[in-house]
């Protein structure tokens, strides 16, 4: 009988890079994909944003100005218990920590009440053509790249190879997927309260960018349901009287074998 188990996850991350994960990987194999991108290390604020892979911390916008959002290109300060990030208009902190196997990451952003932001874990993973995705038939799923439209999951969406020259962004209205490739899965959850979350798709199968193009595989946990803080279109997070909101991202592995 063929089970599914989950499997320890260990994360590594570079504060003084952005908070950048730089790994993500069980005993079997590494999930997050890497480009070679040497101008990533010299990244200043403001600067256009460095695809060099791994997850990076996009806050508070990924479309829009600054691009890719104020964190990714700041270095993060150190506690025993926490690392921080402190932006012109907010403080983001993060927690990481472990629950049964699995990576919880604990957030909270402190700022000015009414202030809007996008957050996203921008993981690009490391997966075959063989990859899909995996979540409820029927859930609402924005489309915004090549052309805008709302659809319904999956939407063509949920393969993830072979490659065939085509680049789509999207966003699927749901806090939590997984990717399954072969015998090896990854949940992605995130989940935060009297807030809206998604999941952001970036599916570049060598379609972009048009004078070099390259494959890429976005999975994206979010808070908000847009690329850009600025658009009025589609809801985004917003700071509370309180100043803060907090919320959970868990990344749990697991692999598929006979009882």
């Amino acid at each position: 009988m063929q089970v599914t188990r989950v499997v320890p996850l260990y994360a590594e991350v570079d504060n003084h890079l952005g908070g950048r994960w730089t790994s993500l990987r069980t005993a079997h194999r590494e999930w997050l994909w890497h480009r070679h991108a040497p101008t990533r290390a010299d990244a200043t604020p403001n600067a256009a944003f460095v695809d060099a892979g791994g997850l990076e911390e996009c806050v508070p916008t990924i479309r829009g100005l600054p691009d890719h959002g104020d964190a990714w290109s700041r270095p993060w300060q150190e506690t025993p218990t926490q690392a921080r990030v402190d932006c012109p208009d907010f403080t983001l902190s993060r927690t990481l920590g472990a629950e049964a196997g699995a990576i919880v990451a604990d957030y909270e952003l402190r700022a000015t009440p009414g202030y809007r932001f996008v957050w996203a874990a921008h993981a690009l993973l490391d997966v075959s053509r063989f990859a899909r995705l995996v979540a409820p038939v029927g859930t609402s799923v924005l489309i915004t790249d090549p052309i805008p439209a709302e659809h319904l999951w999956p939407a063509g969406l949920d393969s993830l190879g072979p490659d065939d020259g085509t680049a789509t962004g999207a966003i699927l209205e749901r806090g939590q997927i997984r990717v399954v490739d072969g015998d090896q899965h990854l949940d992605l959850h995130v989940e935060c309260a009297d807030q809206p979350v998604s999941i952001a798709l970036w599916r570049n199968l060598r379609g972009w960018p048009e004078d070099d193009p390259y494959r890429s595989i976005g999975v994206e946990p979010m808070l908000g349901r847009t690329f850009d803080r600025a658009d009025t279109s589609c809801p985004v997070a917003v700071v509370p009287a309180s100043g803060s909101v907090r919320w959970r991202l868990t990344i749990t592995a697991l692999v598929e074998g006979v009882a």
